[in-house]
C-alpha cells in the first residue's frame, strides 16, 4: 500500500483524514499514484492536477524524504521508501499570496 498524505482542505472534499492509504498498480510514479488517488476518491479530480493536461496545479507541491518532487517527471519513480510504504508521499497546498 501507498501512503499519501492530503492538504486539509482536500481532506474535507474527500472525507478522509490526513493520510490515505492507496494500492497502486505497476510502477510507484506521481502519475500512477494520482491515478489510484483520483479513481479512490473522485471528488478529487481537478484539484491536484489539471483535468486535460495532467500536469500538476501551480500551487500543488509533492514531497517525499526530505525533498521537492514537484518537478520531476510525472513517471519518474517515488523513491524507495514510498513504493514500499515506509513512508508517504506528500502532497502540500503551497502558500501564496502578499
Amino acid at each position: 500500500m501507498i501512503r499519501v498524505v492530503i492538504p486539509p482542505h482536500l481532506r474535507t472534499l474527500a472525507g478522509v483524514g490526513r493520510e490515505v492509504e492507496l494500492q497502486v498498480e505497476g510502477p510507484v510514479t506521481q502519475r500512477s499514484v494520482l491515478d489510484a488517488l483520483e479513481t479512490t476518491y473522485p471528488m478529487l479530480r481537478g484539484t491536484i492536477r489539471d483535468h486535460v493536461t495532467q500536469q500538476r496545479r501551480s500551487l500543488m507541491r509533492f514531497f517525499a524524504g526530505g525533498r521537492d518532487l514537484s518537478h520531476e517527471p510525472p513517471d519518474a519513480p517515488l523513491p524507495e521508501a514510498v513504493a514500499q510504504g515506509v513512508e508517504p508521499l506528500w502532497i502540500v497546498g503551497a502558500v501564496a499570496g502578499g
